[in-house]
């Protein structure tokens, strides 16, 4: 696949990043794409090495190595590199339904697993997918496709999310009718909503829903099911009912003065910020703003990261990250090999623009809150930090986060972001379908099946399988596709 020396001759070479002064200025994309020929290059240093890690998808050491959908990577580098553009779009369609997703978003496990990678620099998977797809709507055969056949069968999918939009896809393609019902005001769930533009550019998911509505999939926005809509009507009109709401239940901090006005969760700031963008431009009083606040966002991972970026774009005057385990190392240690997933400390783009603007790293690890502060208003004020100390559970040796005595100190705060991550789904959904749940909040399905304790209702995404990675979630949309259809038909061809 590829040259066969490409990747001793090329070295790898990944989109080149606007300054922090520059990107921070506006919520676009802000990386440049490589000319045709240096991204060919690029796919050519994929090294024909006999076992493909990258497209693995399988457990290693507790995580996920190696693309969940099992994209036939080492097969459309060739394709890449040979200038079979169009051929390479349509194998990388096999197997993952929104590329144009996944090439902007996904945390790459293909290139944390490739075996380039391994005493070396891996491959630069992530960029090569974008250029395969991006050339396939500049060149137009990233058309529309409906399906020449219908089933008659009805399908409604709750949820417009990555899980939900594989499922509907899939599903169209087979010929089934697709209705898909989102409660918020715009398609794509997390990714609307979820994901900051900086990240997702939101007219890629309307560029993808106009292929998809054209080939036949119906959407009805604002459409709350188990509130406005009700879930009896939708089972006696389907054939089918798949839940894909996604674990949706943020995860609270219950400090002390939790109830002061200024605190809210990551999913709601990160909302209000989309919603205001595209509606009106970010005109002031329309979302919640960090412009000249002190900020805490709690919580190290990916929304965390994007709230940081946020912030430092609204002009706040200080954000302070909080990570309640150690800080992890700079490159693998000797427990952590490859091709497990390598569990090293990343400075993302939130954490690169506070560093250029702040002069500082904004993260503080093995810290938590202990107490908000607010003013007799009942506004925000500040926090009393804690340092915490790490100590293996004597029966289930795991660790455990400890308070260290004496170590709490108070800082300043306008305005606290919690993004501490999801708990399962919201319930009124799950009640409204009578769906049995899990002890981890997640719909009930035995057998390692989508199927719920209810004949006619499936279940996939985050929802099925608790927070996860947009791939991942593709994967669960594909994966419940094929189960429903089978249940319909008889059999599957999915």
């Amino acid at each position: 696949m590829g040259k066969t020396t490409g990747f001793l001759e090329y070295e790898r070479t990944e989109f080149a990043a606007d300054s922090v002064t520059d990107r921070i200025q506006h919520y676009n994309e802000f990386h440049t794409a490589l000319c045709d020929e240096e991204q060919r290059q690029q796919a050519a240093r994929c090294m024909e090495c006999g076992i493909p890690f990258c497209q693995s998808g399988m457990m290693i050491g507790g995580m996920m190595s190696g693309c969940p959908l099992n994209n036939l990577i080492p097969e459309w580098n060739d394709l890449l590199y040979r200038g079979r553009t169009e051929k390479a779009y349509h194998r990388l369609k096999k197997t993952n339904n929104f590329p144009e997703f996944t090439s902007r978003v996904c945390p790459a496990l293909c290139e944390k697993s490739c075996t380039c990678g391994a005493n070396g620099s891996p491959v630069t998977v992530r960029s090569n997918e974008y250029s395969i797809v991006e050339k396939a709507y500049a060149e137009g055969y990233a058309a529309p496709n409906p399906p020449k056949i219908r089933t008659g069968k009805k399908v409604a999918v709750i949820g417009s999310g990555p899980s939900g939009l594989a499922a509907a896809d899939q599903l169209n393609q087979r010929g089934h009718n697709v209705t898909v019902f989102e409660r918020s005001d715009r398609v794509g769930g997390l990714l609307m909503y979820g994901i900051p533009n900086m990240k997702l550019e939101k007219q890629i998911i309307d560029r993808r829903i106009a292929i998809m509505k054209a080939e036949g999939i119906l959407f009805k926005t604002n459409a709350d099911v188990g509130n406005t809509v009700k879930a009896e009507e939708l089972l006696k009109e389907f054939d089918r009912v798949i839940l894909a709401c996604g674990a949706s239940e943020p995860r609270n901090i219950t400090a002390k003065g939790r109830e002061a006005n200024g605190i809210y969760f990551a999913v709601d700031f990160l909302k209000s910020t989309t919603k205001a963008l595209l509606d009106n431009g970010l005109q002031d009083g329309t979302y919640i703003s960090a412009k000249d606040k002190n900020v805490i966002v709690i919580g190290g991972g990916d929304t965390g990261n994007d709230c940081v970026g946020t912030c430092v774009r609204h002009g706040a005057k200080s954000v302070l990250q909080l990570e309640m385990m150690p800080k992890l190392p700079e490159t693998r240690s000797e427990n952590n090999p490859w091709p497990e997933y390598p569990r090293v400390c990343k400075t993302d783009y939130g954490q690169e623009e506070a560093i250029g603007v702040y002069g500082h790293d904004p993260r503080k690890y093995q810290t938590t809150v202990k107490e908000f502060l607010s003013d007799e208003n009942g506004n925000l004020t500040g926090a009393v930090l804690v340092k915490l100390t790490s100590e293996k559970d004597p029966v289930s040796k795991r660790t455990i986060m400890k308070e260290i005595e004496n170590s709490e100190y108070t800082v300043e705060a306008d305005l606290v972001l919690i993004a501490a991550g999801f708990i399962g789904a919201q319930t009124y959904v799950t009640s409204a379908f009578g769906v049995e749940m899990n002890a981890r909040g997640n719909v009930l399905s035995p057998n390692n099946t989508h199927q719920t304790n209810s004949e006619k209702v499936f279940v996939c995404g985050d929802m099925h399988i608790g927070q996860s990675l947009v791939v991942r979630a593709i994967r669960e949309g594909r994966d419940v596709a094929k189960e429903v259809d089978k249940s319909l038909m008889g059999y599957t061809n999915l």
